[in-house]
């Protein structure tokens, strides 16, 4: 009985993962930076206080340090035309910027599966990268120069990988749910 309800609150707590992780998804590209900057918030801090594993933290912190490189650094080769006034450095609304950190709360938890499988998880960042931004773009009004969803396939196969290595590593020698 023990090992059926841990099953049970390890499924809730993944679906709970992947379901905070699209509100916050869906909050921040059709709410914009002052909604996603609440909703973001509220999901992070809930994550950080049910979710993480210990110094999960850093993972977040990390990808919203990266995100501000690369999509900032898209933004400055002219990837991205914002219709609202970015706020970030000058270079990213805040909603496209929290998309990161939101990323990574999935790394250890609904997404922990896929880093065992380094090929299916670069197609799936070739595919779902672009796919996101793609969407989101449409849904805020972002307009996407013509060389940018192939970058971002590029880049987000590149970085599946690299997770590959780094988090499906760890998550073999430890519990995902942990």
């Amino acid at each position: 009985m023990p090992d059926a309800v841990a099953r049970r609150t390890g499924t809730a707590r993944l679906v709970f993962n992947l379901v905070a992780f699209e509100a916050g998804w869906a909050a921040c590209v059709l709410g914009g930076s002052l909604v996603g900057a609440a909703v973001a918030g509220a999901i992070l801090a809930a994550h950080l206080r049910w979710l993480a594993r210990p110094r999960e933290w850093r993972w977040l912190v990390g990808f919203a340090l990266l995100g501000l490189v690369v999509d900032g650094g898209l933004a400055l080769f002219g990837g991205f035309t914002f219709t609202e006034t970015p706020l970030v450095f000058g270079l990213l609304p805040a909603w496209l910027w929290l998309l990161w950190p939101l990323f990574a709360t999935l790394l250890h938890h609904s997404l922990a599966w896929l880093w065992s499988r380094p090929w299916l998880a670069a197609l799936g960042g070739a595919i779902g990268g672009p796919l996101s931004y793609y969407a989101g773009a449409e849904l805020a009004g972002v307009t996407l120069a013509p060389w940018l969803l192939p970058a971002q396939a590029l880049v987000w196969a590149g970085l599946c990988l690299w997770l590959c290595g780094r988090v499906g590593n760890r998550d073999t020698r430890s519990s995902v749910h942990g």
